[in-house]
């Protein structure tokens, strides 16, 4: 990894300033979020839009701020790092990218505009059968009299009910393969014939089950071409898995850092707990996992801003987002224990980083499917 720029240094320092300021304790954070019940802050995406963060990697010419993901991987760990309660951030910077690669200049110009502005986005892939097997989406969007017809459920929908706009992902056709015949739509989430139902998680509301009933949409709602919509999927699951890697990243060195300052003020038998070899070495463990973590991230987001990234990219950026999430489980596991009781008590952070990397190993690809698509890269 080489050293950030002076530009990227000064914004992981404003954004950790901005954490500090805005979400730096206990009591902020439960404001924000309803006092834990909301996983996301609208109120607080809206106030990283004003300084131009919201739509960090998206083109100037559309409200973005022209970043390259370098500067995306700097954003997401350091707001990770900082507890801001932002971590669908990622997912509307997901949807986004779709919309910049693949939608219409109407669409790309109102809907990444919104984002920039610090509205939602959320994108509707799994369904009750299909998860890890995307090609199995079995919800059927129709064109009749001018108008596509969509009728079915999704589930595990990523902050659906605080999002402007939702990128659904319907079947259109059958095609020879099983993945073909998929179309990508704009939903806006006002829309008749939509609803959205909550569920129930240990990070309170932040996934919905998504229902269709003959939902029209209008024939210039199709985002990219009809039937494309899972080589469409695929050109971005390089950036997103950089993305979830970086937020991971993020909460990793969070749970160190509370670990650390724990185990160094905590005394036991005369002496701070952390001079105990027990503790000492499981530190250095964890700082030296952190820190192959870290650089691994940051190569893999270097790699994707170098003209002609090549195929190499999708191995490595599964390893990153692989990585990341299991040292983030890793560090808050092993801070839970070494802090005790006190790790198990929602009073400490140490529990919400548990969740949080419990479920970054699932979503986005579990961690059994990065562990395919890397023993498939070498031909296995």
């Amino acid at each position: 990894m080489s050293i950030l720029s002076e530009e990227q240094l000064a914004l992981a320092e404003s954004v950790r300033d901005f954490c500090k300021r805005e979400a730096g304790s206990k009591e902020q954070r439960d404001r924000l979020t309803d006092g834990g019940r909301e996983g996301h802050s609208l109120e607080l995406n809206r106030r990283v839009a004003e300084y131009g963060w919201a739509a960090i990697n998206l083109p100037e010419e559309y409200g973005g701020s022209g970043g390259n993901h370098v500067d995306l991987c700097v954003l997401l760990e350091e707001l990770a790092r900082g507890m801001a309660p932002l971590p669908w951030l990622g997912t509307s910077l997901i949807t986004g990218g779709i919309y910049n690669r693949f939608a219409s200049e109407e669409l790309k110009k109102s809907v990444l505009a919104r984002l920039a502005d610090g509205e939602a986005l959320a994108v509707a892939m799994s369904e009750p059968g299909a998860g890890s097997d995307v090609a199995a989406v079995s919800c059927r969007a129709e064109l009749v009299d001018g108008e596509w017809v969509v009728n079915g459920q999704k589930t595990w929908i990523t902050n659906a009910h605080q999002a402007d706009s939702i990128l659904l992902v319907a079947r259109t056709s059958r095609g020879e393969k099983r993945h073909h015949g998929l179309t990508m739509f704009h939903v806006p989430t006002g829309i008749a014939g939509l609803e959205i139902r909550g569920i129930n998680t240990m990070n309170g509301s932040e996934v919905n089950d998504v229902f269709f009933t003959d939902c029209r949409l209008p024939a210039d709602a199709v985002i990219g071409e009809v039937g494309q919509g899972w080589y469409q999927l695929m050109a971005g699951l390089d950036t997103e898995r950089l993305i979830l890697a970086a937020q991971m990243l993020g909460t990793a060195q969070r749970a160190f850092d509370d670990c650390l300052a724990f185990v160094t003020e905590r005394t036991q038998f005369g002496s701070p707990v952390g001079s105990f070899q027990a503790l000492k070495h499981r530190i250095a463990d964890l700082a030296t996992e952190l820190e192959c973590a870290r650089l691994l991230v940051y190569s893999v987001a270097e790699q994707a801003d170098a003209p002609g990234a090549g195929t190499n990219l999708s191995r490595v950026s599964s390893m990153a987002k692989l990585k990341a999430s299991e040292v983030a489980k890793a560090a808050a596991l092993e801070g839970m224990q070494m802090m005790g009781g006190y790790g198990y008590s929602t009073e400490f952070p140490m529990t919400q980083h548990l969740t949080a990397a419990l479920g970054a190993t699932i979503y986005g690809g579990t961690n059994e499917i990065q562990r395919e698509i890397i023993g498939r890269s070498y031909g296995l």
